[in-house]
């Protein structure tokens, strides 16, 4: 909708609401305007009275359906908006699962429909939607002028006493019974404090510009106070080191700095708006856009946006800001649907001990920065902020997925026991770190660390592990806009390598695409319907070679002077890993001509998590220098059970006979050929598969710090022979309980297993 039809719309709404005519009328009015505006055959407006959506007006549907048509929240097309608070947009309404036709409507003809939620103060009063005769999808132009005219006229018919107060779509009254909200482990730890909301809501009381000249200054003179807000708090940031947040940070000051982005909150103003509704009109295009992306790196991104946008209404508007600008006064833990990566930064350290969030993601910008920091982050929390008040007790336990609101007495009881217990064991694992994992009989078990992050460099020391067995190089290509530079590569990687000294260090290769989509490699062009098994990894880094040049360059000067332990992910077939050295000897060719420092030698390695590769491993063996077990993939792929679906939790299962039998043939080819073998997946942490592995002939594991003390207790525990023979028989047995039999031979043992 061009600027001056947009303009002339609102102001015409507003002229429309602010008569001294009755509501009837009005709101008539506003469905013919709407109806005019978008060139529709039909413009209806649904509002919520006694909780239901009832039809308060229409141009094109039968005026005899007016307040007779009425439908409950989640009912049809019009509730499905109301109840998810987002857009509908379908070229053949019928074909939705959720249509419901209403004969009284008339509505018979009309096939194509698209709708928006009418949102006031976070609750839907409302839905406006659109329809027309022949179908056809509505573009973005589109749903975005509706999402501009639902905007406005939240505040029109607040204004005319038309929002029902006690409608059925408000936020339920807060229970006062104490709670355990179930969550995703982000970042581990246990923490104590008061719920504190990260910020209140934003309220656009005016949404019609009077003078667009002062709307344009207003935003001018906010858009130069967030960007110099955003510098304080970058330069005020305290690390533990140097890390990836400086990544991080850089892409946040991008997205403050983009023009386009000004450009549109500018257009919104041309069009009518003030410059709070400009920027918030903006940002529910952006939701629509990015909020149905598959693309992890999109979704991301859309957190980084809300977080400005937030922040950008907040100064426009002169309205109370975070609650880390009211400031912490005492041990917190920050409520909020999510947080932007600048927004944890701005806390003070002393009195926020955690953070629980209704969104958030293992690859989310703040989730990286908390990790730097050290807080505890707790996320996907269904319905949070509609569980918990301002000011409640609450006791968050990350490494559980439990945050606990209002705790009884003997909850507080047994979380402070559960946190002196955790302590001691920290404790005595501490003692443990500069003894081996050697077992009581003798089996000398390697327990090394998977890292992927600046910040888990300490625990290099911290833990005394024998070396990094998994370095993850892709994170800092997923919270980069563009292709890392070569300086930042290189400097990672050298870092990484200093901080290890003598022990060794495998890199394994860029593992991006799939479900872990950059913006600046589009792999085909097209959604994977499976990622897991999709365009990714070293089929992507083959096909767009440059990329796996690139990354392979800084890694040789990176270890100048050193041997570099290279590992490929998701090899099917050796041509795949013949591919991949071929790329590296060139680079390794043209830095020697070039007489650029470079890696002294490089060890070749692979992951076995394709089934596929461990049928033809005996042509592969040969070339090798290490293998790799990735047991996360590897076993979902053997047992067709996505690791992420909850009805298959019972069926993804390490210790299967099907899987332990997988392994152990792999084990024993390798030792044949002796080729040295490790594990690097999450089984090898967990102390009872952990003994399985070890039972079945692994003597190289790479975990988690966190569990490379519980694994070395347990195996300092243990006489591994007399599991070995067990394991050997278990196998051979058909109708084996493998974890009952493993777990009573742990326990006559005696050994810690937790």
């Amino acid at each position: 909708m061009p600027a001056g039809s947009a303009r002339e719309l609102l102001r015409r709404l507003h002229d429309v609401m602010a008569a001294r005519t009755p509501t009837q009328a009005k709101l008539d009015q506003v469905a013919e305007l709407i109806a005019d505006a978008l060139e529709s055959e039909v413009a209806s407006v649904y509002l919520l009275r006694d909780g239901m959506l009832e039809l308060f007006a229409t141009r094109g549907l039968l005026q005899s359906a007016v307040h007779v048509t009425r439908l409950a929240i989640g009912q049809g097309l019009v509730g499905t908006i109301a109840e998810n608070r987002s857009p509908l947009n379908l070229a053949e309404a019928s074909l939705h699962p959720r249509f419901a036709y209403r004969p009284e409507t008339g509505e018979d003809r009309f096939h194509s429909f698209a709708g928006v939620p009418i949102i006031r103060r976070e609750r839907t009063v409302g839905v406006l939607a659109v329809q027309h005769v022949q179908p056809r999808d509505y573009d973005d132009v589109e749903i975005e002028a509706l999402q501009t005219v639902a905007m406005v006229l939240a505040e029109l018919i607040a204004a005319a006493g038309l929002v029902d107060e006690t409608d059925a779509a408000a936020r339920p009254v807060r229970d006062t019974a104490p709670l355990r909200l179930a969550g995703l482990k982000l970042v581990d730890g246990m923490a104590r404090g008061i719920a504190v909301y990260h910020q209140p809501r934003v309220v656009i009381t005016r949404t019609v510009a009077e003078d667009a000249a002062e709307e344009h200054a207003r935003l001018k003179v906010a858009f130069q106070k967030m960007r110099e807000e955003i510098d304080q708090m970058v330069s005020r940031a305290e690390f533990a080191g140097p890390g990836d947040h400086e990544d991080i940070l850089e892409t946040y000051k991008m997205f403050a700095l983009d023009e386009g982005w000004a450009r549109r909150i500018q257009d919104g103003i041309d069009g009518g708006l003030t410059a709070e509704a400009a920027i918030e009109a903006v940002a529910q295009a952006q939701r629509i856009r990015l909020g149905a992306a598959t693309d992890p790196y999109l979704r991301e991104r859309l957190h980084d946006l809300e977080d400005l946008s937030n922040r950008l209404i907040r100064i426009v508007s002169g309205q109370s800001g975070t609650a880390a600008q009211r400031g912490l006064r005492e041990d917190s833990i920050l409520i909020a649907r999510n947080l932007g990566p600048a927004e944890l930064l701005e806390y003070d350290r002393r009195f926020l001990k955690g953070v629980a969030l209704e969104d958030g993601s293992l690859t989310a910008h703040v989730t990286i920065l908390a990790r730097a920091m050290g807080v505890p982050l707790l996320g996907r929390i269904r319905d949070l902020r509609e569980q918990v008040a301002e000011g409640d007790p609450l006791l968050l336990d990350a490494g559980a997925g439990a945050l606990f609101v209002r705790p009884t007495q003997p909850v507080i009881a047994s979380f402070l026991a559960q946190t002196a217990l955790k302590a001691r064991k920290q404790a005595e694992f501490a003692k443990l770190r500069d003894l081996p994992a050697v077992s009581r009989d003798g089996v000398r078990v390697k327990l090394m660390m998977n890292a992927g992050l600046r910040s888990d460099l300490p625990a290099l020391d911290l833990t005394n592990a024998d070396g990094i067995g998994l370095f993850r190089t892709e994170f800092q290509f997923l919270v980069s806009a563009t292709l890392p530079r070569k300086g930042r590569q290189v400097a990672l990687y050298r870092d990484v390598l200093e901080a290890a000294g003598d022990r060794p260090v495998v890199f394994r290769t860029v593992d991006i695409g799939g479900d872990k989509a950059v913006p600046y490699v589009d792999g085909r062009g097209e959604r994977d319907e499976n990622p897991a098994m999709g365009w990714r990894a070293l089929r992507l880094a083959l096909a767009r070679s440059g990329l796996l040049a690139a990354q392979v360059r800084a890694l040789l000067e990176a270890a100048a002077g050193r041997t570099l332990h290279l590992m490929f992910p998701m090899v099917a077939e050796p041509w795949e890993f013949d591919a991949a050295c071929r790329i590296v000897e060139d680079r390794r060719a043209k830095l020697a001509a070039a007489g650029i420092p470079h890696a002294q030698d490089v060890r070749y390695g692979t992951m076995l998590e394709v089934p596929a590769l461990a049928m033809v491993l005996d042509e592969l063996l040969p070339r090798l220098d290490f293998l790799s077990i990735g047991t996360n993939d590897l076993t979902q792929f053997l047992l067709a059970a996505d690791r992420g679906n909850p009805k298959l939790a019972d069926r993804y299962d390490w210790l299967s006979r099907a899987v332990l039998r997988f392994l152990k043939a792999v084990v024993d080819q390798t030792a044949d050929s002796g080729v040295p073998l490790s594990v690097c997946g999450e089984m090898g942490g967990r102390p009872l598969e952990a003994l399985a592995l070890i039972a079945l002939g692994v003597e190289r594991l790479s975990i988690t710090p966190a569990a490379i003390g519980p694994i070395k207790a347990m195996v300092r525990s243990a006489h591994i022979e007399p599991l070995r023979a067990a394991m050997t028989e278990w196998l051979m047995t058909p109708g084996t309980d493998i974890r009952r039999e493993l777990s009573a031979m742990a326990e006559a043992q005696g050994l810690r297993m937790n």
